[in-house]
């Protein structure tokens, strides 16, 4: 697969799906997985984050246990021709877990997680404040299958 001018290899996939299952795998433990010396495990890695093909190493949290209950997906609305200006608002919000760009009916989507429902109304209220915003949709999370944070289904 090429990427730009950086090309990933059958090698560099099979290190980065070790990686997505557990990015705290230490050099030996990935050249054990993957079949290649330690030295060349670190060179790929280096080479993948110069390239942003690797952006940094997380720990994946469950926020639910954490006390955020509250997860709404809010489409959004947004009149005038502001739209990166309204999105940039957006996601400087706490709280916001991510905005997109979409097609369709509305411009914007955003995901939110809040602890409480008076929380949640909040943010939703200061959503609808910002200029341009004509309108929203708001979505009550339910139950979570499977979500974003999983990239082991890519």
């Amino acid at each position: 697969m090429k990427i730009g001018h950086f090309e990933i290899d059958e090698t560099d996939e099979r290190i980065l799906d070790e990686l997505k299952k557990d990015s705290r795998k230490s050099l030996r433990k990935l050249s054990s997985s993957v079949g290649v010396s330690p030295s060349a495990i670190s060179e790929r890695l280096r080479r993948m984050e110069r390239a942003g093909v690797i952006k940094g190493y997380t720990a994946s949290l469950d926020l639910s246990k954490l006390g955020y209950e509250f997860v709404a997906i809010i489409q959004i609305s947004i009149s005038g021709g502001a739209l990166l200006d309204v999105q940039k608002k957006i996601s400087g919000l706490p709280g916001v877990v991510a905005v997109y760009d979409v097609t369709g009916q509305y411009d914007s989507t955003a995901i939110l997680m809040r602890k409480s429902r008076s929380e949640l109304s909040s943010l939703i209220k200061k959503i609808l404040a910002i200029p341009h915003v004509e309108k929203t949709n708001t979505s009550m999370v339910l139950n979570v299958v499977k979500d974003f944070t999983d990239s082991a289904g890519i």
